[in-house]
């Protein structure tokens, strides 16, 4: 059985010192020993941005896709090949920006696959300018007088959206933060897992201390049912969407693939894919 260390890799993080997205990738390769997964067993797939070198650096199959395009490459690793684990993972410009339509339609999708969002609230790899998640009035180099726009709140988007696992947490908390995750790829859908993973260079304002002081856990909450959605939905609205730990998870929810008319468990690489030249030569004909 596969240790934390099988999914370790000769390739060193070139993040900042202090930087969450370390933890968050701890937490990756401690949920998916702890679930009995082999390093080929697993596909992590990133997008771009600081997060995005996250493919890297874990031993398993990898794919670093374009800006806001994880997504649609993990869905379709998904449905090519139903025996891995697909991880997604990118940051929160990748996800609330330029990949936002992309993440609508995930979690509404419900293939069963995990993405995981890094959020800082911020650019960080280009050096420090406001993002989709950045709160209103927040100093950044693109808002030097503070942004003037409302921020993306993302669990109150993944349960709009129709998400049927949505969790959060931070990466400080990299004991939680494993137990999500875990559950998370066991979970059959589409998982959401927003994570604030504080950049250390370029925000002073939503620091480790700022959320250990802000978050509120789940279980704090008097009577909090993570399976009823107008339960969860009216703790995100209460607490502004500063909650930590599973918000919502539907169990009983069919997999986008468990709708599909014919849809077979064997998977489609392992299939006999030839073309009889029959068939081709009818298709062929089409064109004439």
């Amino acid at each position: 059985m596969a240790t934390f260390k099988d999914f370790r890799n000769n390739i060193k993080p070139n993040w900042c010192p202090g930087c969450g997205d370390f933890s968050v990738q701890a937490a990756i390769q401690k949920a998916c020993a702890a679930n009995g997964l082999e390093p080929d067993e697993l596909a992590v797939i990133t997008g771009i941005g600081c997060s995005g070198r996250l493919s890297g650096y874990i031993k398993s199959y990898g794919f670093h896709a374009t800006h806001g395009r994880s997504l649609p490459v993990a869905q379709g690793v998904k449905m090519a090949n139903d025996d891995l684990t697909v991880i997604a993972s990118g940051g929160d410009g990748d996800g609330f920006a330029i990949g936002m339509g992309h993440t609508v339609h995930a979690l509404k999708r419900n293939i069963d696959i995990t993405y995981i969002v890094m959020d800082n609230q911020i650019y960080g790899l280009t050096k420090g300018q406001t993002s989709p998640s950045s709160a209103k009035g927040f100093v950044t180099k693109s808002t030097p007088d503070g942004a003037i726009e409302n921020p993306i709140h993302p669990i109150r988007t993944a349960m709009a959206s129709g998400a049927t696992f949505i969790a959060q947490s931070v990466s400080s908390d990299i004991k939680q933060l494993t137990a999500i995750i875990q559950e998370a790829i066991n979970h059959k859908g589409f998982s959401f897992v927003n994570v604030f993973s504080p950049c250390v260079t370029y925000n002073k304002v939503n620091t480790y201390d700022w959320f250990k002081e802000h978050l509120t856990p789940v279980e704090d909450i008097e009577n909090y049912d993570k399976h009823d959605s107008k339960n969860a939905m009216n703790a995100i609205m209460e607490y502004e969407g500063l909650l930590k730990g599973i918000i919502y998870h539907d169990e009983n929810a069919k997999s986008y693939q468990e709708h599909l008319d014919g849809y077979q468990d064997q998977p489609l690489i392992s299939r006999e894919m030839r073309l009889e030249k029959e068939n081709f030569d009818e298709m062929m004909a089409e064109f004439k």
